[in-house]
């Protein structure tokens, strides 16, 4: 028999009755029913009861053993008795009387048990991480990470991609996030980066000629941690191919993102492919965002017009000062208490908006004072302008465009969730497609870019050279799940003429562009193929199959909030030796020193 196991704890069943077995694993649970010791041993693959009675030489050796010490169990396979079999368990219809006992290693007193679900503070669970992994929840969603990235390798080779490799050690450049430096030892006083995204590398290999190029992307930024996006390092699946336009990249990646939800969705439906196209400033207006979570059906209308001129003052000065007048409809709201419309409007003044006017119905008479200012046959324009039923609500996000969509943006997600109306077991995609190229920077007083600098402009040069930079659209797309983007992703400016020119725009010299991007303007003046990809991340994917709320569920050995590795105890001092073979002295930074703004944005998964 083998030395640790001849079989795993989740392999056992029926037709094993009577045979000698050897199990290993840890101590999961123990259970004392009155001289009779039953433990749970776990593995990887899962459990196996095991019974010690007061005639088993064994009973004092597992009675005394703490849980989660490793242990090797040599036993005979019984059936359960009648009433005690667990259909839920694997092993359920069998349990393993055991005869001898190894220990393989003792547990200490846990900071934390590994048995159950119980919430526990985050710097426990980070600096005993692998304790936490043991956890059934947290291990099936690793397991269920590395099932992911195997079904999308499948499916990319599937698609005519081959997968490459690009450098970790590279060189810095003006991109969206600040850099991770390697200080080189060699070249004393220079310094690596570690990738951002391999947004260059990816682009000269279609320079280079390799057509459809994938990789599950490592990725660096030094930027704070949120719910959805890992401080340090992330994942991403990285693609890019060649003489495609934006409808190819589409058709190329769709199946690949709707097979894998489709094959992790445990129950959930999917939007079949091809996913629905919204342009950028059609969801700014109808969603309030260029995240939209389709499963809220809430849309937000322009109303501005409406007040207009209106009886209720405050809009109409609003309205003739410039600003606009966005409409959250409020299914079902004015059937309620008046206590939900005013504490959505604290909420927004929480949030540091003005607040959010409203128009409650109840019973078919509208209420409110922006109902009886504005006057009852305006309101009622209103109300059936928007298609509001007899006991439905309205809310009103007032002030400049990008204002008012954002603050009308968060509201709509308020009220869908408050109302129960964010439809549930549903995977709903849609590309954001026709970003605007640039955009006006009130701060520097410019024009810059404001997505990606290496798209293509529609129109290409001659719109450069013809058009208001702001009416300017680009070959830019994102990809949106349940109100997560997954990716960024363009059709690229693969023309240096183009290129000068975009960057002129936004204020940069032809020197300044050949010095940030030597290695990609350089390619593209040999010969560059109309070329586009994205890169949507695998942790955000991973996050939605496995439906956690929080990036650090899906990652192995995450980082807290201040991107540290508490298991590791990194980022940490060196000796003073490695800083002088590097060349380098620590230097106090002042108190508010601040960092210097980035000027482009890679893509992000």
């Amino acid at each position: 028999m083998h030395a640790y196991r001849s079989h795993t704890c989740a392999a056992l069943g029926a037709p094993d009755v009577g045979q000698d077995v050897r199990l290993s694993g840890w101590v999961h649970r123990k259970r004392d029913h009155g001289g009779v010791l039953f433990v749970d041993l776990r593995d990887h693959y899962g459990l196996t009861q095991i019974v010690a009675d007061s005639d088993s030489a064994v009973l004092p050796i597992l009675e005394g053993i703490r849980l989660e010490s490793v242990v090797t169990i040599d036993g005979v396979v019984k059936a359960r008795g009648e009433g005690t079999v667990n259909a839920n368990l694997a092993t359920g219809a069998i349990e393993v009387f055991a005869k001898a006992v190894t220990v393989q290693s003792a547990a200490q007193e846990l900071p934390l048990p590994v048995a159950g679900e119980a919430d526990y503070p985050e710097d426990i669970r980070l600096r005993y991480r692998f304790l936490d992994l043991r956890r059934e929840r947290i291990h099936a969603n690793i397991v269920l990470r590395s099932n992911v990235i195997a079904s999308i390798r499948k499916r990319m080779i599937g698609q005519g991609f081959t997968e490459y490799q690009t450098p970790i050690l590279t060189a810095s450049s003006p991109e969206g996030a600040r850099d991770f430096l390697v200080p080189s030892r060699m070249h004393p006083g220079k310094f690596y980066a570690l990738p951002q995204a391999p947004q260059m590398f990816k682009q000269l290999l279609m320079v280079a000629g390799f057509d459809r190029y994938f990789q599950i992307a490592p990725c660096f930024r030094d930027e704070d941690a949120r719910a959805d996006r890992s401080p340090g390092e992330f994942y991403q699946l990285d693609f890019e191919m060649s003489f495609v336009t934006q409808d190819d990249v589409f058709a190329a990646i769709e199946p690949v993102l709707h097979g894998v939800f489709q094959e992790f969705a445990a129950g959930r439906t999917v939007s079949p492919a091809p996913f629905p196209r919204i342009a950028y400033r059609d969801s700014m207006l109808r969603y309030g965002s260029d995240k939209p979570d389709l499963r809220n059906p809430i849309e937000i209308v322009d109303v501005t017009d409406h007040f207009a001129g209106s009886g209720f003052g405050l809009f109409a000065r609003l309205v003739e000062g410039g600003s606009v007048i966005r409409a959250i409809p409020a299914p079902g709201a004015g059937a309620g208490s008046r206590k939900f419309f005013d504490d959505t409007n604290e909420w927004a003044r929480a949030q540091g908006h003005a607040g959010l006017g409203y128009i409650n119905i109840k019973d078919g008479e509208p209420g409110g004072p922006i109902a009886k200012n504005h006057g009852p046959d305006a309101t009622a324009r209103l109300i059936e302008a928007l298609g509001l039923g007899p006991n439905d609500g309205v809310f009103f996000a007032a002030g400049k465009p990008d204002q008012a969509a954002k603050l009308a943006g968060l509201a709509r997600t308020r009220i869908g969730e408050a109302l129960g109306l964010i439809e549930q077991g549903v995977f709903k995609f849609c590309w954001i497609v026709d970003f605007p190229m640039f955009e006006y920077d009130e701060e520097a007083k410019k024009v810059d870019f404001s997505h990606n600098p290496f798209s293509m402009p529609q129109g290409e040069l001659e719109a450069l050279e013809s058009k208001d930079p702001l009416d300017i659209l680009a070959y830019q797309y994102d990809i949106v799940c349940n109100g997560i983007e997954l990716s960024s992703g363009a059709i690229r400016n693969h023309r240096p003429d183009i290129m000068y020119k975009a960057f002129e725009i936004a204020g940069y010299s032809q020197a300044e562009v050949d010095t940030n991007f030597p290695g990609m303007i350089n390619a593209f003046k040999y010969g560059a193929p109309p070329h586009g990809g994205s890169a949507p991340g695998i942790d955000r994917i991973v996050m939605l199959l496995a439906d956690e709320p929080n990036i650090r569920e899906v990652v192995l050995f995450p980082m807290n909030q201040k991107a540290e590795d508490l298991m590791m105890n990194a980022p940490s001092a060196v000796t003073a030796r490695q800083l002088r073979e590097l060349g380098i002295r620590i230097v106090e930074q002042p108190a508010q020193a601040k960092p210097i703004a980035a000027a482009v944005a890679p893509e992000a998964g």
